[in-house]
């Protein structure tokens, strides 16, 4: 990790792009550096090893670089550019330089922040009729996406139990700091609760073809409405993470939309969705994917408590964070158990 610091000291001086930004400015998450430089967004993966992922190689950190350009062009095709070499000219790393590659990073044209929905929903900017595009635009996109049976079994109840079972695992940690006991255990004994009451409903969409190539991490901070609508940062280290029950899919923003405190547009937003793709069955997962989402939300905003890149304000705001999406994953729990 000490490399990856001086690679991201090095990268915050605006010498080391060709275009010479006036500022460069950085977003980190457990995986990834993002450096906002001008007019351009640069992303590095960190080399970092987690049950679900493997970037610590750089021929592993270049192959999902090139699979995150291809699969997110799917759903914003004019912002990713391609993947470019970071290379070292004499004591300095450059960006698209010359040499022999010492990083990889995914080139991006960057987004109007004042127009990401995640900044909307908090100026109580997003419309019914934006909500209602957008689920246009995904229900067009899951019938297109469409996986072989093989791969469908991936969005099958075998893997989301392997996939809870980990999860559980991952956040245990973390209990008493941004967890507490009582909601780890109502919101594990509602989840495996749920998977065995309605185990046929979870085979019926396998068999119903409601399985599909889906976005994977489909939350506000991901959606821009410019002068498109842009769907960006999918999911591409890890197809059992993308190849998903679409019911699955839509309630990650619908969680989300709960979580900006925007219970009615969520709403609205499901119910679009439901419509355009004919998939009122998708009614009947909708909260417990909501609690899992919310969960899954939570345990990755406490990855950030131990990373050693990371400064302690962000830390703090990650505290907080991760504290109130387990606080709405375990609201789920209780209200899906008490119908």
């Amino acid at each position: 990790m000490s490399e990856l610091s001086a690679l991201i000291d090095a990268l915050l001086s605006p010498s080391a792009y060709p275009h010479r930004p006036r500022v460069v400015d950085i977003v980190q998450t457990p995986i990834s550096v993002v450096f906002l430089a001008g007019d351009y967004v640069y992303k590095v993966k960190k080399p970092v090893a987690f049950d679900f992922l493997d970037f610590t190689t750089l021929d592993r950190r270049l192959f999902f670089c090139e699979q995150e350009v291809k699969l997110n062009r799917r759903l914003c095709a004019d912002t990713y550019l391609g993947v470019v070499a970071i290379v070292g000219e004499g004591q300095a790393l450059k960006v698209e330089g010359s040499g022999e590659p010492v990083e990889y990073a995914v080139k991006m044209r960057r987004l109007p922040q004042d127009r990401m929905m995640d900044i909307l929903l908090r100026a109580n900017s997003v419309s019914v009729n934006m909500v209602e595009r957008l689920a246009e635009k995904l229900a067009l996109f899951h019938q297109h996406e469409q996986v072989n049976e093989q791969l469908a079994t991936l969005g099958g109840l075998d893997v989301l139990t392997s996939d809870m079972i980990e999860n559980y695992a991952e956040a245990e940690p973390y209990i008493g700091r941004t967890i507490t006991a009582g909601q780890y255990e109502r919101i594990r004994a509602f989840s495996h609760g749920f998977l065995e009451h309605h185990a046929h409903l979870f085979d019926k969409r396998v068999a119903d073809g409601r399985i599909r190539d889906c976005h994977g991490d489909l939350r506000a901070a991901h959606v821009c409405f410019n002068e498109g609508l842009c769907i960006f940062d999918c999911i591409e280290f890890n197809d059992r993470f993308r190849y998903v029950d679409v019911a699955n899919e839509i309630a990650f923003l619908a969680m989300d939309l709960d979580f900006y405190a925007q219970p009615a547009l969520s709403r609205e937003f499901v119910h679009a969705y439901v419509e355009y793709a004919g998939d009122e069955e998708l009614l009947a997962l909708l909260d417990f994917y909501k609690c899992y989402r919310a969960y899954v939300r939570g345990k990755v905003e406490g990855f950030k408590l131990d990373d050693e890149t990371i400064g302690d304000e962000e830390k703090g705001v990650a505290r907080d964070r991760a504290a109130r999406f387990f606080g709405l994953a375990d609201s789920y729990s209780q209200m899906v158990a008490n119908e």
